[in-house]
C-alpha cells in the first residue's frame, strides 16, 4: 500500500505518498475530517480583532494557532487550511519549521535566512538575528503573504518574524498556547471523528475488513483514540497482514495495557513484528540528521548495503514508520511523533559504543560522498581522477550536475550533520573532516559568494571545535575565514577584531602562514576604515615576515599595498619608493603582468606628485610591458593616461594619437575604460587579503580529504 499513504503527522492522503519538500507547496490529496475546525479557522481570519473593535487599525498580521500533540494531524490541518485560503494571498505561501526533530528550537537567524531566500532576497553572511528579522518584516511590509510556521516552540519564535502588516496571515502550529501574542484563539485538536477515522483505515485495509466487522473497526479507532498517526500505523500493520481481522489488531492493542499512549501501543506492536535486522535499522534512524534519511545514510548507520537499506526504507513506508519526501532523489523523513519512541528504543537496546560507531560510519560515508561531489568537478585534474577511481561505484556521481543536485537537495541534512557532530563532541576529527569536505564541495558547485551564509555557519562550528580542543592553528583558520566573510559584507570593525584574534592564535600555533595572512588582513581592514597610517604599518610588518622567509612574490605584492596606503594618505614620496620596490620585485620574479600594473601605478603617483615628465616616461615603459603581457585593457588605459598627460604638457597632437590608439583597442569600451583608473589601483593595494590567498589555501586543505587529523579549511571558503 505504499502508493496510498497518510501523513503520519496528520490526515492528508496523497496518491503519490510523498511529503512536500521545505518551502514548496504540498502535493494535493484528499483531506479527511476536521470540517468544524476548518470552518472555525476560516471564520477567525475574518473576525474583527481587538484593535478593530477599539477603532484602531490592526498593526500586525493575524495569527491563527493550531494546537495539538505530535501525531494529532495538526500539520495536515494547517496545510489544508493554507490550501483553501492561499488564493487570497497573491504573493505566495512561505513555510518554516521552528523546531528541530530532537526538540531544539531553530534559531531565529536560520529561519529568517530561509524566508529571505524563499523571497529571493539577500541574507548577508553573519548578519545578526535582529537584523535578519527586520529584513524579513521589511520585505513583507509591501506583500500579501501567507506564512505557515510549523512546530513553534514558543511565542518568541513567532513574534520575531511576525509581519508588521494586517495584509499578511500567519498560521502557527504548536503543542500548546502561544502566550505573549495578543488576540490569538487556539484551535485545539483531539482525535478524528469516527467516520473520518474509519475512512482513513479503509484506505489501508480495503473496505471489506471494515464493513465485515464495523464494531471491531470502531473499537480499533477507540483504541487509537482517533489519532491519525496511530491509525496510520494500525492501517500499515493490517495492510501487511491481509488475513488478519480488524478485531485481532484491536484485541492485541487492548492486551498492550494502558501504561503507554495509543500511539506508543500501536508503534510497539508494529516494531515487535519487524525482523531483528529491520528493527535495528529503524532504531538507528533516530540518529539521522534533521530526521532526513536517504539510502546512503541508512546504509552507513546500519552497516549494510545500500540496496538493503533502500528496500528496508520502502518497507518502512508501507508500515507508516517513515514517509517519502517529495524529491528527485530517494529521501525519507522520520515522523516527528515517532522520533522520541525510536530514541528510547535505541538507548535501551543498543550500547552507547554501538550508537557512537553508527554515527562515525554515517559521518565517514558523508565525507566520502562530499569528496566525490567535489572531485567530479575536477575531472581534468589527474589527482581528482585518481581520487574518483578509488571510490566505490555507489559513491560516484555520473555528472557534475548530478553531484550539484545531490548537494543542493541534501544540504539541510548535511548542515545538520555538521551541527550535530560538533555538539556531540566525541567525534571532533570526523566533524572537522566533514566540515572541510562540505566547504570545498559547496565552493566548487555554488561559488564562495552564493554559499557565504552557509560557509559562515560552518566556520563558526570549526571555531567551536578548535576552542574546545585547544587547537590554535585551526582556530586561526576559522577566525580568518569568518573575518573574510565579515569584511565582504561590510562589517569591517568585526572583521578587524577577528583578524587580530587570528593573529594571536597564529602566533600561538607558530604558524607563519596564519600570522602573515592575519597581519596583511589587519592592514586591509585599517585601510578600509580609512586609517592609512596603521594600514601601512601592518602591511610593513607582514612585509618584514615575508622577506625573512624569502617569499619574494608576496613581498613584491606587499610593497604595492604599502604604496597604495601612502598614496591615499598623500605621502607621495613614500608611495613612489614602495612602487619602485614593487616593480623591481615583480621584475625579479618574472611576473610581467604584475610589473606592468606596478609601473602603471608608479606613473599615476608621479603625476599626483607633480612630476608629469617622469610620469610620461614611466607610462611609455608601462605600455611596453603591458604589450608583452598581452593586457590590452591596461595598454588602452595607459594610452589614455598618456593622452591626458600630453594635453597638460601642451602637446595636443600627440595626445590625439594616443587616444586613437586606445579607441582601436577598446572600441565601445572606451568610455568605461577612460574613467576606470582615475583612483589608486585597487588590484595592487586596496582589495582584501582574501583575494590573494585562495590558491595557497586550496593546496593546504588537501590533507583533510586523506583523513588527516587537521582541518585546514581556512582558504577553501575564499576560493572563487
Amino acid at each position: 500500500m505504499a502508493d496510498q499513504a497518510v501523513d503520519t503527522d496528520g490526515t492528508k492522503v496523497s496518491s503519490a505518498g510523498r511529503r512536500p519538500a521545505a518551502g514548496s507547496a504540498p502535493t494535493e490529496g484528499q483531506f479527511l475530517g476536521r470540517t468544524r475546525e476548518l470552518k472555525e479557522l476560516r471564520v477567525d481570519i475574518q473576525r474583527a480583532g481587538l484593535d478593530t473593535l477599539a477603532g484602531r487599525k490592526a498593526p500586525r498580521a493575524r495569527v491563527l494557532l493550531i494546537a495539538g500533540r505530535p501525531g494529532s494531524g495538526r500539520t495536515a490541518l494547517a496545510e489544508e487550511l493554507v490550501r483553501q485560503v492561499a488564493g487570497s494571498y497573491p504573493d505566495g505561501v512561505l513555510r518554516a519549521r521552528l523546531t528541530e526533530p530532537d526538540g531544539t528550537p531553530v534559531p531565529t537567524e536560520r529561519t529568517a535566512r530561509e524566508l529571505l531566500r524563499a523571497l529571493g532576497l539577500p541574507a548577508p553572511a553573519g548578519a545578526a538575528a535582529d537584523d535578519l528579522s527586520e529584513a524579513v518584516r521589511e520585505a513583507l511590509a509591501t506583500r500579501r503573504v501567507l506564512l505557515l510556521f510549523d512546530d513553534a516552540a514558543d511565542a518568541e519564535q513567532v513574534d520575531a518574524l511576525l509581519p508588521d502588516t494586517p495584509e499578511c496571515l500567519v498560521v502557527a502550529v504548536s503543542g500548546g498556547p502561544l502566550t505573549g501574542i495578543a488576540d490569538v484563539r487556539p484551535c485545539t485538536l483531539g482525535g478524528l471523528d469516527t467516520k473520518s477515522a474509519l475512512e482513513l483505515l479503509d484506505r489501508f485495509t480495503g473496505s471489506v475488513r471494515i464493513t465485515v466487522d464495523p464494531l471491531a473497526a470502531e473499537g480499533l479507532v477507540e483504541e487509537c483514540a482517533g489519532q491519525p498517526a496511530a491509525l496510520r500505523l494500525a492501517g500499515g500493520w493490517l495492510a501487511a497482514r491481509p488475513t488478519s481481522a480488524v478485531a485481532d489488531l484491536a484485541k492485541q492493542l487492548r492486551t498492550e495495557g494502558d501504561e503507554s499512549t495509543p500511539l506508543g501501543r500501536v508503534f510497539h506492536l508494529v516494531y515487535t513484528a519487524l525482523s531483528a535486522t529491520a528493527a535495528r535499522i529503524l532504531r538507528l534512524l533516530s540518529l539521522a540528521p534533521a530526521g532526513l534519511i536517504d539510502p546512503h545514510t541508512a546504509s552507513a548507520l546500519a552497516g549494510c548495503s545500500v540496496d538493503t537499506a533502500r528496500t528496508t526504507l520502502d518497507d518502512f513506508v508501507g508500515f507508516g514508520l517513515v514517509r517519502p519526501v517529495e524529491s528527485p532523489l530517494p529521501q525519507y523523513e522520520v515522523p516527528g511523533c515517532l522520533l522520541p519512541l525510536l530514541r528510547s528504543l535505541a538507548e535501551s537496546q543498543d550500547r552507547p559504543a554501538e550508537l557512537q560507531l553508527a554515527r562515525a560510519r554515517m559521518l565517514e560515508r558523508t565525507v566520502r560522498l562530499l569528496v566525490s561531489c567535489r572531485a567530479i568537478t575536477e575531472t581534468d585534474n589527474a589527482p581528482a581522477r585518481e581520487k574518483l577511481a578509488a571510490l566505490p561505484r555507489e559513491l560516484r556521481f555520473p555528472t557534475p550536475r548530478a553531484a550539484e543536485d545531490w548537494l543542493r537537495i541534501r544540504q539541510p541534512a548535511l548542515l545538520a550533520a555538521a551541527r550535530l557532530a560538533v555538539a556531540d563532541g566525541e567525534l571532533d576529527t570526523l566533524a572537522r573532516r566533514l566540515m572541510a569536505a562540505l566547504v570545498r564541495a559547496m565552493v566548487a558547485h555554488f561559488g564562495t559568494r552564493a554559499a557565504a551564509p552557509e560557509l559562515y555557519g560552518i566556520h563558526r562550528l570549526v571555531l567551536d571545535v578548535a576552542e574546545r580542543r585547544g587547537l590554535p592553528r585551526e582556530k586561526a583558520a576559522a577566525l580568518l575565514n569568518l573575518a573574510d566573510l565579515d569584511a565582504q559584507t561590510g562589517r569591517t570593525a568585526d572583521a578587524l577584531a577577528r583578524y587580530r584574534a587570528a593573529l594571536d592564535a597564529g602566533r600561538e600555533a607558530n604558524d607563519p602562514y596564519a600570522t602573515g595572512r592575519a597581519m596583511e588582513s589587519v592592514g586591509g581592514a585599517h585601510q578600509e576604515l580609512g586609517d592609512h597610517d596603521r594600514a601601512a604599518d601592518w602591511y610593513g610588518r607582514a612585509l618584514a615576515q615575508r622577506l625573512a622567509r624569502d617569499e619574494q612574490v608576496d613581498a613584491a605584492r606587499l610593497y604595492g599595498r604599502i604604496a597604495t596606503a601612502h598614496t591615499y594618505a598623500g605621502r607621495y614620496g613614500e608611495a613612489l619608493r614602495n612602487w619602485r620596490a614593487a616593480v623591481t620585485g615583480h621584475r625579479r620574479n618574472g611576473d610581467v603582468p604584475a610589473q606592468a600594473r606596478a609601473l602603471s601605478e608608479l606613473a599615476r603617483v608621479q603625476e599626483y606628485a607633480g612630476r608629469p615628465e617622469e610620469s610620461l616616461r614611466t607610462c611609455h615603459e608601462a605600455v611596453e610591458w603591458a604589450r608583452r603581457a598581452e593586457d590590452h585593457r591596461l595598454q588602452a588605459a595607459l594610452q589614455l593616461r598618456l593622452a591626458d598627460t600630453l594635453d597638460r604638457l601642451g602637446d595636443p597632437a600627440a595626445a590625439r594619437l594616443h587616444r586613437k590608439a586606445a579607441e582601436r583597442m577598446l572600441g565601445d569600451e572606451l568610455p568605461e575604460s577612460a574613467t576606470a583608473r582615475e583612483e589608486p589601483e585597487g588590484a595592487e593595494g586596496t582589495e582584501g587579503a582574501e583575494g590573494t590567498e585562495g590558491a595557497e589555501g586550496a593546496e593546504g586543505t588537501e590533507g583533510t580529504e586523506q583523513g588527516a587529523d587537521t582541518c585546514e579549511i581556512r582558504s577553501a571558503s575564499v576560493e572563487d
